[in-house]
């Protein structure tokens, strides 16, 4: 998230969790909303290399984490006021942070063009194939 002001990303994730369609299931709002943010982002060699200098200072690293537990509870926030009873609006609110980080950590190490929503998009799946007892899918 090196790439985005907090605020900006967190207003993005709640109004985008917002539009989803009342029947969408909050796992799916979710991830349509850090899809939204990941197409949002820079792309390209140059976001890279600074994620992976950046991610290497421990001062940064704090700040990041401060920047997704912010992210998670304005997730979970935007996942109430669609009628998600806690604990379900924690439990997914944290596990999209992971997906993301997950996302974010493949996309910065990867060597070829793939945008970053497609690593989201591959990490839910793995995510989605842990719980439900399958085996992960093979990376694309």
């Amino acid at each position: 998230m090196l790439f985005w002001g907090a605020r900006s990303l967190q207003d993005l994730v709640a109004s985008t969790i917002a539009a989803a369609p009342e029947s969408t299931p909050p796992l799916e709002a979710v991830a349509a909303a850090l899809e939204a943010a990941g197409a949002c982002s820079r792309s390209g060699a140059n976001l890279r290399c600074s994620a992976r200098r950046s991610l290497l200072q421990p001062e940064l690293q704090e700040r990041e984490l401060i920047k997704l537990a912010s992210l998670a509870a304005a997730t979970a926030a935007a996942l109430r006021q669609r009628g998600v009873s806690d604990p379900a609006a924690t439990l997914t609110a944290e596990a999209a942070i992971v997906v993301f980080k997950v996302a974010f950590e493949r996309w910065i190490n990867d060597t070829s063009q793939r945008a970053l929503p497609q690593f989201i998009r591959d990490s839910l799946e793995e995510l989605k194939a842990v719980t439900a007892g399958r085996r992960s899918p093979a990376p694309a």
